[in-house]
Parts: structure tokens; C-alpha cells; sequence
């Protein structure tokens, strides 16, 4: 017997209920009065404590996390309940519950994948990513079984930004976990640390044996791509290839396209400088390290990603939704293949942490809340 219980509310019933240059980096100045007449319609339906991550389960339910330790689920009667079993988090700054996602074989082993910030010793933090069972009751809410970590950063460290511990599922089952460089600067460099990477594991944490740096000792095998600074989204397209989106320092936000082994430079290049006002060489000066498909200067503050594969947007298959925070926006990103571009932005007059695709193909946001204020969830359909 399956550890999912939907709680006796039929799929049908649930959906009704749910229903009531182009390979060249470019700079946003040339789109950024674009997109003033939304195509979408935004309804606000729920508040949340500093949301960060949300997922649909399949009978179209809502599974929020909330930094401070909380996982929440939202019913189609708008009800919200608390999923228990979550671990105990070092919140603070940018540390804290972070991403949720499912199993690809979710429907049939029920398992579940959180991401989250935890203390070491000597006040040492570093993400972490534990998988566990989910078990749904018919109160509105559920518990988390059996959860175990599968990955650590490695070394833990001082400090509480730059964590990343973004997830994402390749198409043929791998998971791909985003570890930033914890505002430590070399250790992107590394490779005997797995600060600053792009990190490719099994679905239960093992190595797998085509990983570039394989038996090369245990943490560097599990890199797939290094030279990373603070990725808050991963992303696969339909072909199969990998994008991620990485805030850059004072200027130089990226939009990557993720390659087996690449260097993509930071901190020995960017499109940015140092907070200090201290010059980081260009990407163009240094043409071995990989250089973004997009970048933005001044920066969007990329949170959350999506490559949208829905069909109540038709004319957006393929593009990427990015949210932004200090820009207050949504930016949708063009893919061509290998090639990427700025192509529309959209004012939401407030911080947006994550974006997400429903199982109807509707588009939806979280907003940061991390100023004190609840956090909307907020559900964009067409205007037409």
C-alpha cells in the first residue's frame, strides 16, 4: 500500500476546485520598459510566513516551504495545513528551509526531497538535502517519514548567504543539486570542495559513474559543472539541456547553460565588480572559462526558475520564467537551443522568490515576505 493518501477527495473533484544577440550576453536596458500591458491576470490566494519553494503534488495540491522550518500544504478549499517531520533548520539571513521537490516516481513510491540550511560546529552552517516518504492524512495536512540526508556542503562555514541548495530531476532521473560558494569567493575553484557547483547525484545520493571527476575522490565526484557563485534556480528544457541562473556581485547576474565538467569562471571573471568597487575581469578576457548565455547589469536578483511547457500560455512554450527580487519582476528568457535572450519583464511590485507551473498550465509565484510581511501566492492566467 502506497504511503500517499489523497484524503478522499477524488482528482476530479480536486481539479474542479482548483479551477473556481541571441547566443550573445545581453543587457536588459533594451527591454526594460517591455511588457507594461501584462497578458495575465494575477489573483492573490494564500499568505505565507517567508515562503521560498513551492511543488504541485499530482492531485494538484500545493506543498510550501517557509524559511523558518515550516512545510505547508495548500488545499483546493484554500484550506492550509502543516506537513510535520521537517528538520530543524539554522535560520537566518539567507539560511533556512528551502526547496521541495518530488521524486520523478513520486506517484508510486511517494517520496519527497527537501533542501535546507543546518548548523555545524564552531558557528559553521552549510545546506544540506534529505529525502523521506510522504504521508497525507485527511485533516489537511501530513508528516514526513523516514527522512535522511543525502548531501551535504562540504565544508561547512561561517556565514549566512550564498547557500543556493536549489533541486531539480534530470529527465532520465538524476538529481541535480545547486551549491553556492557561501560568499567565500575560491572555493568555486576548488574542486576539493563542492562550494560553488553544480553537484550530479543518484536519486538516493550515490555518484554516478559518468559524472566528469568520477573516482577522483568523493566530494569532487560528485561536481558537474564549478565555478558558480549564488544559483537560486535550475531548470531543465525540454531537449534535455540544463539552464541555471546564478546572482553575480555588483552587476553580472547570469543565465547559464550548464555543460558536463565546464568552468564557468567566478571569481576569476564576471560581468560584475566587487561590492568594493574593485574590478572582476570580463567573461570576453578570459575566453577558456564559459560564459553566460545572459547577463544583467543592473541585476535582477534572480530567485526561482521555470522553463514553461503548459499550453494556457501557448505563445511561451520553452521560454524560461525567472522571478526577480530586487527588481520586483518576472522575466521571461527566449531559449533557441544553445542560445538565450531577455525577451519580456513585468513589474509585481514586490519581491518574487519562486516561480512555478500548475499541472493546468497555469503560471505561479511567491512572493519574498522577507521583509517582516506575509509572502502572497499569487496565480497569473491569461487576460483573454
Amino acid at each position: 500500500m502506497r504511503a500517499l493518501h489523497l484524503a478522499g477527495l477524488p482528482l476530479i473533484l480536486l481539479a474542479a476546485c482548483w479551477a473556481s544577440s541571441e547566443s550573445v550576453a545581453t543587457s536588459n536596458n533594451a527591454v526594460a520598459q517591455a511588457g507594461q500591458g501584462r497578458p495575465f491576470q494575477v489573483q492573490a490566494v494564500a499568505d505565507f510566513d517567508e515562503p521560498w519553494a513551492m511543488t504541485f503534488l499530482p492531485d494538484g495540491r500545493l506543498l510550501v516551504t517557509e524559511k523558518k522550518g515550516e512545510l505547508k500544504l495548500l488545499g483546493p478549499d484554500g484550506r492550509i495545513g502543516t506537513v510535520a517531520g521537517t528538520p530543524d533548520v539554522a535560520y537566518g539571513g539567507q539560511g533556512g528551509l528551502g526547496d521541495v521537490v518530488l521524486h520523478p516516481d513520486f506517484a508510486d513510491n511517494a517520496q519527497i526531497y527537501l533542501s535546507w540550511v543546518e548548523a555545524g560546529n564552531g558557528g559553521t552552517k552549510g545546506a544540506a538535502v534529505g529525502r523521506g516518504t510522504l504521508v497525507l492524512d485527511n485533516q489537511g495536512g501530513g508528516r514526513i517519514d523516514g527522512l535522511q540526508v543525502i548531501w551535504r556542503q562540504e565544508p561547512k562555514v561561517t556565514g549566512n548567504g550564498h547557500f543556493s541548495h536549489r533541486i531539480a530531476f534530470s529527465p532520465d532521473g538524476y538529481l541535480f543539486i545547486t551549491s553556492g560558494e557561501r560568499q567565500k569567493f575560491d572555493p568555486a575553484q576548488d574542486l576539493d570542495q563542492n562550494l560553488g557547483k553544480v553537484i550530479r547525484l543518484t536519486d538516493a545520493g550515490g555518484i554516478p559513474s559518468d559524472n566528469p571527476f568520477y573516482n577522483q575522490g568523493r566530494v569532487k565526484a560528485q561536481i558537474w559543472s564549478y565555478g558558480h557563485r549564488n544559483l537560486l534556480g535550475i531548470a531543465f528544457a525540454p531537449d534535455g539541456r540544463l539552464w541555471t541562473h546564478e546572482m553575480g556581485p555588483k552587476g553580472g547576474d547570469e543565465f547559464n547553460l550548464i555543460e558536463k565538467g565546464s568552468n564557468y569562471g567566478y571569481p576569476i571573471v564576471s560581468n560584475g565588480d566587487h561590492y568594493d568597487g574593485k574590478d572582476i575581469p570580463d567573461h570576453s578576457t578570459r575566453p577558456e572559462f564559459n560564459a553566460p548565455e545572459v547577463t544583467w547589469n543592473p541585476v535582477i536578483s534572480p530567485a526561482g526558475l521555470i522553463i514553461y511547457l503548459g499550453d494556457i500560455f501557448p505563445q511561451w512554450k520553452g521560454s524560461a520564467f525567472i522571478g526577480g527580487l530586487s527588481s520586483k519582476a518576472l522575466i521571461r528568457v527566449a531559449i533557441d537551443g544553445t542560445s538565450a535572450r531577455e525577451a519580456e519583464r513585468w513589474d509585481m511590485g514586490a519581491r518574487i522568490r519562486e516561480v512555478e507551473q500548475g499541472p493546468d498550465g497555469v503560471i505561479w509565484l511567491l512572493e519574498d515576505g522577507g521583509d517582516g510581511s506575509q509572502g502572497r501566492l499569487l496565480k497569473l492566467t491569461p487576460t483573454n
